[in-house]
């Protein structure tokens, strides 16, 4: 363990699995106190095992939960919101319902938890929000990743706006822009598409090769960090040079 966040408190959203389940193990291995929550009760079970101090189950499309989860835990110095939903499809294979759920889940979700969340964080004097985006959407198209795409796309907006609403009061607001990502549900979406999905996500990666949760979670500890101080309102790419 290191002391980049010795003394600091954090909140992860989506921790069970994943890029959140990454980032609450760094934050948590680099000193902070982490609370960690996902809907997936099993799934986060073992982060208090791993150096997690808290965990709890937490359904961030939930705005009376979220509001009652923020009054429960206080003040915190970091909040990374993590929860998301990958669609496959063009416009044609997107319904009104895909579309309300994406939103709901990968844009409404930061909006709750950042409304709720921050008033403590200006009383305690700042802190860092981290919100988990994509390369997709916020610079470059990707195919079939219609809906996908427009919420990342607004996630890097809503980033900017906080960071800039808030730029004077401590309170930092970036967001992290990855490629593709080895986690289980990226595993799901390659199997999908057939033996050789794997293979294929491989193929668009200039390296060579996926990124890992971890290299993620190592861009979020900057983020978390007092390392970052000058840094706000910033899309922070990692892709393994996707979008060069």
């Amino acid at each position: 363990m290191s002391d980049r966040l010795k003394g600091k408190r954090a909140f992860v959203t989506a921790a069970a699995a994943g890029i959140g389940r990454a980032c609450a193990l760094a934050l948590a291995r680099q000193g902070a106190r982490v609370f960690a929550t996902d809907i997936d009760e099993k799934g986060i079970a073992s982060l208090k095992d791993e150096g997690v101090a808290e965990i709890a189950k937490l359904d961030v499309r939930d705005s009376a939960a979220v509001l009652a989860m923020a009054r429960r835990v206080g003040q915190v110095d970091v909040l990374l919101n993590a929860a998301g939903f990958v669609h496959h499809g063009t416009i044609l294979d997107c319904s009104d319902e895909d579309w309300d759920f994406s939103f709901d889940l990968n844009v409404k979700s930061m909006h709750r938890m950042i409304r709720a969340f921050l008033p403590a964080m200006l009383e305690g004097g700042g802190g860092s929000i981290v919100n988990i985006a994509s390369a997709a959407g916020v610079v470059k198209a990707a195919p079939n990743r219609y809906v996908y795409s427009a919420t990342k796309a607004a996630v890097a907006a809503l980033t900017r706006s906080v960071a800039c609403d808030f730029v004077g009061k401590r309170i930092r607001c970036n967001c992290i822009c990855p490629g593709t990502v080895e986690t289980p549900s990226m595993l799901q979406r390659a199997a999908t598409a057939g033996p050789d999905g794997r293979d294929m996500f491989v193929a668009r990666q200039p390296m060579g090769r996926l990124g890992t949760a971890e290299e993620i979670a190592a861009l979020a500890v900057y983020l978390a960090s007092d390392e970052s101080a000058f840094t706000t309102g910033v899309a922070h790419v990692i892709d393994g040079g996707w979008t060069l």
